[in-house]
């Protein structure tokens, strides 16, 4: 017969071993469709490169693969930008869920109130991919 210390013990390993969520987050049409009015140039893309380093990296890591050291505290899974299904988002979308926020990804609107500063950050987020 299982004790309450048992059943507490193996409800927590459940928990600790769960993998973080991944659920869709939709984005209204027209922030999807908005265009990047920052070019991708060299000085955007290393402009967005030093405010990922303070504001994302340590969530999303130095190559935005999900892997910083604040990752492993997070509820939901940060995301790979290198990979395809986030290359394949929209400057648009990104820029929306940047700017709105979600869950554990905070909201940059008021961290981040320059929008062509999260628009860098879009355009650095391009290079990573694989």
């Amino acid at each position: 017969m299982f004790s309450l210390a048992t059943v507490l013990l193996l409800g927590g390993m459940v928990v600790a071993f769960t993998p973080l969520q991944k659920k869709p987050w939709p984005v209204p049409d027209a922030a999807k469709n908005k265009k990047n009015p920052v070019a991708s140039d060299a000085e955007s893309i290393a402009a967005g490169k030093t405010l990922w380093s303070t504001h994302c990296k340590s969530c999303h890591g130095t190559k935005g693969m999900g892997d910083g050291p604040k990752a492993a505290q997070l509820k939901t899974e940060p995301g790979d930008f290198s990979k395809a299904d986030l290359q394949g988002q929209t400057d648009g979308a990104m820029f929306y869920k940047t700017s709105e926020g979600r869950d554990d990804m905070p909201s940059f609107k008021k961290k981040i109130p320059d929008t062509e500063e999260i628009w860098s950050i879009i355009n650095f987020i391009r290079t990573l991919k694989k």
